[in-house]
């Protein structure tokens, strides 16, 4: 990301600021915040710095649409295309997107003016039902093993993983198996290094520090998701509906360029 891709985009967010009252409001809001973008171990994840605090405590990741109806600001996000998850930090927002169907250069006008407009709205972050993860929060019942690790992961090994803009959470410990069940999100949840970066990091530091651990696993986001769930049922048959659409009027487009063609037109 170099000083002219930023200085376009930071070209194209002031132009577009306009709703927020001209260049008086856009001057003033300038001189109260500086949006910062950074690059991940994942090219496809980028994290926001406000300058600010994001969540006071806690994390929260939004995988899809869906989830981001908990959040103004994600929901914000999610109406930019080519945006396949959010996830909020402390101080950072990461925003992965879909592959390479679309540049970052494209992308990050649009998030810059979409986490300005949120700031200058003084909306609240998240919704008051809204689920904040607080999964290395040491519980009473907790057993010393599963103590000390919460205590790793929030620790030695959270710290670091959130500085590549994403997060790890405690699941499960399996005492009889010595098996750790996490689960990653924000940029390491779609990141091809993230396997190496849990074995390597994560499982080696658990197993030195705490005998009982075997084996370190991350489920897999796709779990999250009920194929019963009905709202899931729709929105799986509305995609499959428009894909069809858009298959059978790409279908047409072809047939009648052809035809065209063929007229010596």
């Amino acid at each position: 990301f170099d000083k002219k891709t930023d200085m376009q985009a930071l070209g194209a967010l002031r132009s577009g600021l306009g709703r927020l009252g001209g260049g008086a409001a856009w001057a003033a809001l300038r001189r109260s915040m500086f949006i910062e973008a950074h690059p991940t171990p994942n090219i496809n994840s980028l994290k926001f710095h406000p300058g600010r605090t994001v969540l006071p405590k806690g994390t929260m990741d939004f995988p899809n649409a869906r989830a981001a109806m908990a959040s103004p600001l994600a929901k914000s996000i999610f109406r930019i295309d080519g945006v396949s998850s959010v996830f909020f930090g402390p101080d950072f927002v990461t925003v992965t997107k879909q592959r390479d169907e679309i540049p970052w250069a494209e992308m990050k006008p649009e998030i810059f003016a979409a986490m300005m407009d949120f700031y200058a709205s003084g909306s609240e972050i998240v919704g008051e039902n809204a689920e904040i993860a607080l999964d290395t929060v040491i519980n009473e019942d907790d057993s010393e093993v599963v103590a000390l690790i919460k205590e790793l992961l929030d620790t030695r090994i959270r710290p670091a993983v959130q500085d590549d803009g994403g997060d790890i959470n405690y699941v499960e410990f399996d005492e009889a198996s010595g098996v750790v069940t996490v689960k990653l999100q924000g940029a390491c949840s779609t990141c091809s290094s993230s396997k190496v970066t849990l074995k390597s990091g994560v499982e080696n530091m658990l197993m030195h520090y705490v005998p009982e651990v075997t084996e370190v696993v991350a489920i897999d986001e796709e779990m999250d998701e009920d194929p019963n769930d009905p709202v899931m049922k729709q929105q799986k048959k509305f995609v499959e509906e428009m894909t069809g659409q858009k298959s059978q009027e790409s279908g047409r487009d072809k047939a009648a360029q052809k035809t065209l063609e063929d007229a010596g037109l």
